[in-house]
């Protein structure tokens, strides 16, 4: 593994101060990358910095103050990183919106920031609507007519911006977490949280040499780990605005790519490409992980036929401790997600809060199961706005030391290795998005037919997970039983069901996909007689998916 020739000052320094450095003493030095397609653009470091500073002074000719906030809803672009970059020069905090959500949730995260500007371009404000922005004003970024050209609205060439002293605790971005129908969360990180993530991108050999690929979108924290990273040592870093297989090969190929960030679906899908061992891919360093459920198997196959590391990241955006497995070394672990990254504190308490010692039983080590939580140097400040959703989501030990809730249930093995038992809070991950069910059921009891719902995730090819919805309807004349009798249920019970008010379980599925997000979008819509709940009311949602292992007529349909 390379060492940095450029390292890093061991005092806080800022993401946008590093890029300065990089411009004053090697400005023709490639910075970034866009290849959209088979177009490709390029900016060096001089030419980033000085488009840094006509963004930070333009922002302050418009009056924007270190700590107000922008709002990033585009296509990934140079232009988008630049205002990401420059927004930071100037203290602005950035709120990066997710172009697939709602024009409901979109403009309920827009008015959550306090976004005092919206920068966009034709699809983010095809994404908002005609209304969805209100009276935020909006810059385009593509030249559309989505808003002001964004060549008008930046400050003069030459322009230098006022001075900011930004600080280790100011604000850096709102990452929003989730965003359908429900209320979404605003997870504020800040300048220092950013910068121990650069940090740590030192013992991944990040240097001046380093050329990483990105094919996840900026709006994503996923992305961001491994975006600051390389810049802020001089680094390349090439953008991939939509991924495509056979063309992140080629780019990694042809760039001699170093270190990327893929979701598993990613991985699948790369790993399926009929020539992939026929590219070039002796440069790789590092590859990353996060996001979703990586299965041992794909690892394995990853380790096998592609050069370079292996690291998973397992962890939140909220900043809750992480656990590294560096598969490559660690080859027999690939079923766990790894042990605790350096100065981080990864405990397990129980379904009351108290703390579980692992080793009262020492023969029952690795026995031990509860809820993961976790501490690290980089933990979000809170949910922008919403102090009780915060307070929901911290956890302190009997010292008053703050950790931070994952949710997600798991145990260590006796190498104080991670493995994961269950899934947080029923949350879907597809194609690399958190798909939050309960904002997908609030959506469906707005249909008049629909007396109870749960939507599970169930495995999918394309997606790693697709969203899949069980539904009773307000009806005479339902299926009856539970849901282990689902399996034997015939298809024309269903559709009974759905006629007797008038519906069909595929005019159930196209009403809800209407109105839902890209990525929220169900598979199938299965009607039943009721959902199978414990003594407590809960929904046993594992039931749910296990009926559909034998059930051909009730069986996820295939994006």
């Amino acid at each position: 593994m390379t060492t940095p020739s450029a390292p890093l000052p061991a005092a806080f320094n800022t993401i946008a101060d590093q890029i300065h450095q990089h411009a004053r003493t090697e400005p023709t030095r490639r910075a970034l990358v866009e290849c959209a397609g088979t177009d490709t653009r390029t900016i060096d470091y001089g030419a980033l910095d000085t488009l840094m500073d006509r963004v930070a002074a333009a922002l302050q000719r418009d009056g924007l103050q270190p700590g107000d906030a922008i709002a990033l809803c585009a296509t990934t672009s140079i232009a988008y990183a630049a205002v990401y970059l420059g927004a930071l020069r100037a203290g602005v905090v950035v709120a990066p919106l997710a172009p697939g959500s709602t024009p409901e949730a979109l403009a309920r995260m827009l008015a959550d920031a306090g976004a005092r500007l919206l920068f966009t371009d034709a699809a983010g404000a095809d994404a908002f609507g005609p209304a969805g922005a209100g009276q935020v004003p909006r810059i385009a970024l593509d030249g559309s007519a989505a808003g002001e050209p964004y060549e008008a609205w930046l400050a003069a060439p030459g322009t230098a911006p006022a001075t900011v002293a930004v600080q280790p605790g100011w604000p850096f971005n709102i990452i929003y977490s989730s965003g359908t129908t429900g209320a979404p969360k605003g997870i504020v990180q800040s300048h220092g949280m950013r910068w121990t993530h650069v940090r740590r991108g030192l013992a991944y050999g990040y240097g001046p040499g380093s050329r990483a690929l990105l094919s996840t979108p900026l709006y994503s924290n996923t992305t961001l780990v491994v975006f600051f990273p390389p810049l802020a040592v001089g680094g390349c870093v090439v953008l991939m605005p939509k991924f495509d297989a056979q063309r992140y090969l080629q780019l990694a190929q042809q760039e001699r790519i170093t270190h990327t960030m893929l979701v598993p679906v990613q991985y699948q899908r790369l790993m399926a490409v009929a020539d992939f061992d026929a590219f070039d891919l002796s440069a790789f360093q590092m590859k990353f992980c996060t996001s979703a459920p990586f299965s041992a198997a794909l690892k394995a196959e990853v380790l096998r036929r592609w050069p370079g590391g292996l690291v998973e990241f397992y962890g939140m955006t909220e900043g809750g401790g992480t656990c590294l497995l560096n598969a490559h070394e660690h080859p027999d672990k690939l079923h766990t997600v790894g042990r605790p990254a350096e100065g981080h504190d990864i405990r397990l308490i129980d379904e009351e809060g108290h703390e579980l010692n692992l080793y009262a039983k020492p023969d029952a080590v690795g026995e031990v199961v509860g809820e993961i939580v976790g501490h690290s140097p980089g933990m979000m400040t809170g949910y922008h706005n919403q102090p009780d959703k915060t307070r929901e989501a911290e956890w302190f030990d009997a010292q008053g030391k703050r950790f931070i809730r994952t949710g997600d249930v798991g145990r260590f093995d006796a190498d104080g290795f991670l493995v994961l038992m269950d899934r947080r809070k029923d949350m879907i991950i597809s194609g690399g998005f958190n798909v939050y069910p309960s904002d997908l059921e609030a959506q469906f009891r707005q249909h008049p037919a629909v007396q109870d719902v749960a939507v599970v995730g169930m495995p999918s090819v394309q997606w790693g997970e697709t969203p899949v919805a069980f539904v009773v309807l307000h009806a005479t004349e339902q299926v009856t039983g539970s849901a282990s009798e689902l399996a034997t249920a015939h298809a024309a019970e269903c559709a009974a069901a759905c006629a007797a008010e008038n519906v069909t379980a595929d005019s159930l599925r196209d009403w809800f996909n209407a109105r839902a997000g890209k990525t929220q979008r169900v598979a199938a819509v299965h009607v039943v007689g009721e959902l199978p709940r414990s003594a407590i009311g809960k929904v046993l949602k594992r039931e749910l998916r296990d009926s559909l292992a034998g059930a051909a007529s009730c069986a996820p349909q295939t994006e």
